[in-house]
């Protein structure tokens, strides 16, 4: 294994996301699944339960244990890892600049955010459209680290 990136950073040098070269955005209270899924739908222009796919926990590994978990147990950390489908990124690639604010408005309604305002929305659109390009660009896929 060359790389070990995972939700704290390089496991295996000890990095941070940002000293091991991770290309990232914060984006705080905006669950993948259905906040993130629901950006595509908007996006793409299909309503979100009309979506194929979904991100997919890949740290730590499956099955979630049933009870208490061990204190070593990689589930103890409360983070999660999930690998966003490569057909996201590629909506999101794709979104037009001049679309991101018809996009954004209609992400702005939706109950599962407080959103800060129009405006934080917009930028927030941006970000992830600008990140999915870059992954695309570099053949790399997207994923979310998710505290829980």
């Amino acid at each position: 294994m060359e790389q070990g990136i995972g939700p704290g950073g390089d496991w295996l040098e000890g990095r941070s996301l940002e000293g091991a070269g991770v290309d990232w955005v914060d984006a705080k209270n905006l669950e993948p699944s259905v906040v993130l899924g629901q950006l595509v739908a908007y996006a793409e222009g299909v309503p979100f339960g009309d979506l194929p796919d979904g991100p997919v926990v890949v740290w730590p590994e499956e099955p979630h244990p049933r009870g208490e978990v061990e204190p070593d147990s990689p589930w103890d950390t409360g983070l999660i890892l999930q690998h966003v489908p490569d057909r996201w990124r590629d909506v999101l690639a794709d979104l037009p600049e001049d679309s991101i604010p018809g996009v954004a408005g209609r992400w702005y309604g939706i109950e599962e955010v407080d959103f800060g305002g129009p405006l934080d929305v917009e930028r927030t659109v941006s970000l992830f459209a600008g990140l999915a390009r870059r992954a695309r660009e570099a053949g790399a896929h997207l994923y979310c680290r998710c505290s829980v």
